[in-house]
């Protein structure tokens, strides 16, 4: 990009005729059509490397280690049905509540779960629900209204919500996902859909899928990253990204799902915890990250900021949108720029050459 920003300045100082103006146009169509493609920004997901499974934060086929005794590391409650190849939360019924909790705490300070699961029913469009909440919080095996889990719970949540219950909020549409950080203090607003409390969010089309689907969370640096694969493409796809996250270590990982008058088979194929490699400064390994209070730093509404490297937030996320606009003013402007100056250069010239 540079050789060619060069090579039009070089042609601009020679201008004679129109013809090279209109294959500078040209160049600049051609720029217009390239830049979306430079400002595309993919998730740092990690592949899954084996290596760094915990498998002790994990829950993989068979199914081993599930159950009541003092070994196992996964616990159930409710409607929850063990098989040989899923776990079902709730059946395709109504009024039913179920979840399925991890024993062991985390201790991991960056680490990253990949879920794969399956909502599947014979509910026709809106009418099936409710949908799947997956969990790393300070309790478990709390019964209550928040898809099968209790209200002011504390930690993290990521709701797979599949049925629209405010009918106000038709600037989205469903199954939607949404994150929600909490100390304990706030509710959440099944009225609403969690709109008052959700950190961001994206529609995504989950049910009755005839592929896999999974979901990813990542955890790392303070930043919270959601990224989900339900298009059978093979490639994740960013829906949450958000900085200023604080989450303690000691928590618990879970899955829960509940359904009321209308209904879903809502299934857990797999749990896969990642430990992240990453490094942190003398003063943060210091902390005692089991003493951190659930918490995010924002100026205005969640779903409004995101962090920049230097640790401040922005009013409004940088999109890729916004990115292009900005290359493409500062591109036009260095064109404008090589032109005019182009253009004075020769008319310089051609009044020297009329002194000698």
């Amino acid at each position: 990009m540079v050789l060619e920003m060069t090579r039009i300045v070089e042609s601009a100082t020679s201008l004679q005729s129109a013809s090279k103006m209109k294959r500078l146009i040209k160049f600049l169509s051609t720029c217009l059509l390239v830049l979306p493609h430079l400002t595309l920004v993919h998730g740092d997901i990690t592949d899954g490397n084996a290596e760094h499974l915990k498998r002790e934060h994990s829950l993989i086929k068979p199914y081993q280690g599930i159950g009541t005794s003092p070994s196992s590391q996964w616990d159930f409650w409710g409607s929850t049905l063990v098989t040989s190849q899923y776990v079902r939360l709730t059946p395709d019924e109504k009024s039913k509540q179920g979840s399925i909790w991890n024993t062991v705490p985390c201790f991991q300070k960056d680490w990253e779960m990949h879920v794969q699961f399956k909502v599947h029913g014979s509910g026709k469009k809106n009418l099936h629900g409710d949908g799947i909440a997956i969990w790393y919080t300070k309790e478990r095996l709390h019964p209550g209204p928040v898809f099968g889990n209790q209200d002011h719970f504390v930690g993290l949540a990521l709701f797979l919500d599949t049925f629209r219950n405010d009918l106000h909020g038709m600037d989205r549409s469903f199954p939607y996902i949404s994150a929600m950080v909490n100390n304990g203090t706030q509710p959440y607003d099944h009225g609403k859909d969690g709109r008052n409390s959700e950190l961001g969010g994206c529609s995504a089309e989950i049910r009755n899928k005839d592929h896999d689907t999974y979901l990813a969370i990542r955890y790392s640096k303070g930043r919270l990253t959601v990224m989900v694969d339900v298009d059978d493409k093979n490639e994740w796809k960013e829906c949450i990204d958000i900085g200023g996250v604080r989450l303690p270590t000691g928590y618990y990982f879970g899955a829960s799902a509940a359904t009321g008058d209308l209904s879903d088979h809502h299934d857990i194929i797999s749990m896969k915890m990642y430990q992240l490699m990453v490094e942190h400064t003398t003063e943060e390994d210091s902390l005692d990250w089991t003493k951190i209070e659930p918490s995010v730093s924002l100026l205005k509404s969640p779903k409004d900021n995101i962090d920049d490297p230097t640790g401040n937030f922005r009013s409004t996320p940088l999109t890729g949108w916004k990115v292009f606009l900005l290359l493409l003013c500062a591109l036009l402007g260095i064109v404008v720029c090589a032109v005019v100056g182009a253009v004075v250069f020769q008319k310089r010239q051609e009044r020297n050459k009329r002194f000698y």
